[in-house]
């Protein structure tokens, strides 16, 4: 393996490892849902801002109303989604939110096929099927820290959260002409505007410990962890990027269970196999015809996530 090779291969199993430790990071800090996801924006947002800038991204960006229109949407999906994950943990489990937001893909392609009329392959109805049966085991199985059956709110929440960022990577597919980086900073910054006010209700911790873990979530598991995943993923195969996605939930389980007294029953483990191997699984895809580009033609643009790609 080639330097070229080896470097995207880090920087993205590093991005997907610090995903799984995101729960940890939210549920250390001891803010509500809200102040967590008004923090990973402020902080992220802001940084995501200095490294466009730095780079001369953001001077150069002209945007029209339209594409500032489905940034601004696209930003409200994205805070959504956080805030929804983020209330998720405490109601059910880390592990068990995290593996049950992974459907998100399946719940991408569902939305691409209801409003740009793509074509769903019975492949992925099947997937999805087996997916979302998955979930319904998790639901009557697992078990919270306390021994206690989860909440079915929190697996609500996490399912909300999964709509919500298939929303989001919906309107990401729509301004693929945006550099990554760019669109991640205004919809980070757009995400600190609305959640701002509710601070007034979920103010931010107290505890300079509190303020420390939510500076983490904005520095580490937002800001490095966007760049590392952008600089990567438009040089990796598809089929290595699905595979190495799997360290997000992994990291996620092991965290909860060597961290928050976690232990999955077997019933549990399965539902989480079935959520994983059906939305995370690589897809095959029959090679279709297309006109043949001219000599020169630009490649599909580095940083690019397709349906399934990226979860965070």
């Amino acid at each position: 393996m080639t330097n070229s090779e080896t470097r995207p291969l880090l920087q993205w199993s590093a991005a997907m490892a610090m995903s799984g430790t995101i729960g940890a990071v939210v549920l250390e800090s001891g803010a509500a849902a809200p102040a967590v996801a008004f923090a990973r924006c402020f902080v992220g947002g802001a940084l995501l801002v200095l490294w466009c800038l730095s780079r001369g991204w953001l001077q150069a960006w002209r945007p029209s109303r339209r594409d500032l229109g489905l940034a601004v949407l696209g930003g409200l999906f994205l805070v959504g989604n956080w805030v929804l994950l983020f209330a998720s943990y405490a109601l059910s489990s880390i592990s068990v939110s995290t593996v049950v937001y992974h459907t998100q893909p399946l719940i991408l392609v569902g939305l691409a096929a209801a409003f740009l009329g793509e074509k769903v392959a019975k492949s992925h109805l099947a997937r999805a099927a087996i997916a979302f049966g998955g979930v319904a085991l998790i639901s009557l199985s697992a078990h919270g820290e306390d021994g206690k059956p989860v909440q079915l709110a929190g697996i609500a929440l996490a399912l909300g959260a999964a709509v919500l960022y298939a929303g989001a990577s919906f309107v990401a597919k729509q301004l693929k002409h945006i550099r990554p980086h760019l669109l991640a900073a205004v919809q980070t910054t757009v995400g600190a505007l609305v959640l701002a006010p509710l601070l007034l209700v979920t103010p931010l911790p107290t505890t300079t410990s509190g303020l420390l873990w939510l500076v983490l979530l904005g520095t580490v598991h937002t800001a490095l962890m966007y760049v590392l995943m952008y600089a990567s993923i438009g040089k990796l195969p598809t089929t290595t990027v699905a595979l190495l996605s799997y360290l997000y939930p992994v990291v996620a389980v092991l965290v909860d269970i060597a961290f928050y007294g976690h232990r999955p029953n077997w019933p549990e483990a399965l539902g989480m196999l079935a959520v994983l191997a059906a939305a995370l699984a690589p897809q095959r895809r029959r090679p279709a015809a297309a006109p043949e580009k001219p000599a020169g033609a630009a490649a599909e643009p580095a940083g690019r996530c397709r349906a399934g790609e990226r979860v965070s």
